[in-house]
């Protein structure tokens, strides 16, 4: 008979640690027996019953009593990562999704699991340094030396989906600590796969008056690629004033709009205002003369703004702050400063915000904005399909996911990559494989397991 590792999976999600904890397992001939599980979102818990329809869900994590959780091996956590992401306020420890790792350290020190796995965003490594050139914020320090002083070896590492069969490019920070070594993170085995293999091919297609814009003015082939917003430029990007979305633009208005959104990134702009450079300054009419000079440029602007392709801003300051210790940089316009003219940004401006190439990959799939991003299907455009988000995070196909299309693209946005939770989860049970080979133990003996009464 097999032995059992037992593990308790908190801040769930839809379950992506869990699959890829399980089959780590079943790969090292182990039988794993979930105990707990902790998810505060409902549809997510609904997904998780539908998955383990036998199982109890339980909810908010901070209302269960560790001492009466049962003795576990394992712990799975994908703490709330917003506190840290660049897509929020990155407010870390003042954001009290922050503060919830400290509820993963309460039960680890209660508990003391043999090994524990946890995951997060990418900004939490530089969140809230004290220098510009520090490899790691005093958050991402202050979580380390709590869990070694717990009594754990951690080590961890910021891996790419891309690298691990998958084709998106998704960093994340995975933090691994065992009671008897320091697992490995490095030197994975890469593997790089495009799109294509992922998609499905003749399902429904979108039939809308932005779609139809698109297509009126783009081939299929043209459409490959490209990403529809106003804050970024390039080859590979259309504007609103390319699809003249907001009104009619001449061409001098759209050479005009182009050379704006170009300049505005250049940091003579911050130099001349006297503040710390930003990615996008506003330019007034004067500035905006010395690279396109114009007698009726005043009347270009206006009417510009007037259709909503400009808008009229003070340049922002930089205002740092600091609250319970932590720092906190925000940016506010200073009205002092003069009054100038700006691109009107915002990737979810547009009903579609990217078209993903079949010979590429997607980007960091995130829940503001899956439902914008697009596919080419025979003859036209449509959504990415639940399905293929779930193959995009490496989720076996029996995997149910029956929700509706906007609940799943929330919840594929907020969850792993299955293969990298795998391959970590290997490396973790290799320690300590080896630690109790090495004792003359077998590893992660089943116990007696009784129920028990999480809520104490």
């Amino acid at each position: 008979m097999s032995s059992v590792l037992r593990f308790v999976d908190l801040f769930a999600g839809i379950g992506g640690l869990r699959v890829g904890l399980e089959a780590a397992a079943r790969q090292n001939g182990l039988e794993p027996r979930c105990l707990f599980t902790s998810e505060i979102k409902w549809a997510a818990r609904e997904i998780l019953q539908q998955n383990h329809p036998h199982e109890v869900i339980h909810g908010d994590i901070r209302e269960v009593d560790a001492a009466a959780l049962p003795d576990f091996d394992f712990l799975l956590a994908g703490f709330p990562c917003q506190a840290f992401s660049a897509a929020g306020k990155r407010d870390g420890f003042l954001d009290t999704r922050g503060t919830l790792f400290f509820e993963v350290e309460r039960i680890l020190a209660a508990k003391r699991p043999s090994a524990f796995l946890l995951e997060n965003v990418e900004g939490l490594v530089k969140h809230d340094r004290e220098a510009s050139d520090a490899p790691i914020g005093r958050t991402l320090a202050t979580i380390l030396a709590r869990l070694q002083a717990a009594g754990y070896k951690v080590t961890w590492r910021v891996l790419n989906a891309r690298n691990f069969g998958l084709p998106q490019d998704r960093k994340r920070i995975y933090i691994a600590g065992t009671r008897v070594g320091y697992p490995d993170l490095a030197d994975f085995p890469r593997t790089e796969v495009t799109l294509g293999s992922i998609l499905e091919q003749g399902l429904p297609l979108s039939q809308t008056r932005f779609i139809a814009a698109l297509l009126s003015r783009y081939s299929l082939e043209e459409l490959a690629g490209k990403s529809l917003k106003d804050k970024r430029g390039g080859a590979n990007n259309i504007h609103s004033w390319d699809l003249e979305l907001k009104g009619a633009v001449s061409d001098r208005q759209k050479e005009l709009l182009n050379r704006i959104f170009k300049e505005r990134r250049k940091k003579k702009w911050a130099q001349e205002y006297g503040i710390r450079w930003m990615d996008g300054m506003p330019l007034t009419e004067s500035q905006i003369q010395t690279f396109f000079p114009a007698d009726d440029l005043p009347a270009l602007l206006e009417d510009l703004v007037q259709k909503g392709y400009l808008k009229r801003e003070y340049p922002k300051q930089e205002i740092v702050e600091t609250a319970n210790g932590l720092l906190r940089r925000r940016r506010e316009q200073d009205p002092s400063l003069p009054l100038g003219y700006n691109i009107v940004t915002g990737k979810l401006s547009f009903e579609v915000n990217k078209i993903l190439a079949a010979d590429d990959i997607a980007p960091t799939l995130v829940a503001t904005d899956m439902e914008k991003l697009y596919v080419v299907d025979g003859v036209g455009l449509r959504p990415l399909s639940l399905r293929e988000g779930l193959r995009l995070f490496g989720f076996p196909e029996s995997f149910r996911f029956d929700t509706s299309l906007r609940a799943g693209y929330d919840l594929l946005g907020n969850t792993v990559a299955v293969p990298v939770v795998k391959a970590v989860c290997e490396r973790i049970l290799a320690v300590c494989g080896k630690s109790n080979k090495e004792k003359g133990n077998e590893i992660n003996p089943t116990r007696d397991i009784r129920p028990f009464d999480w809520r104490g």
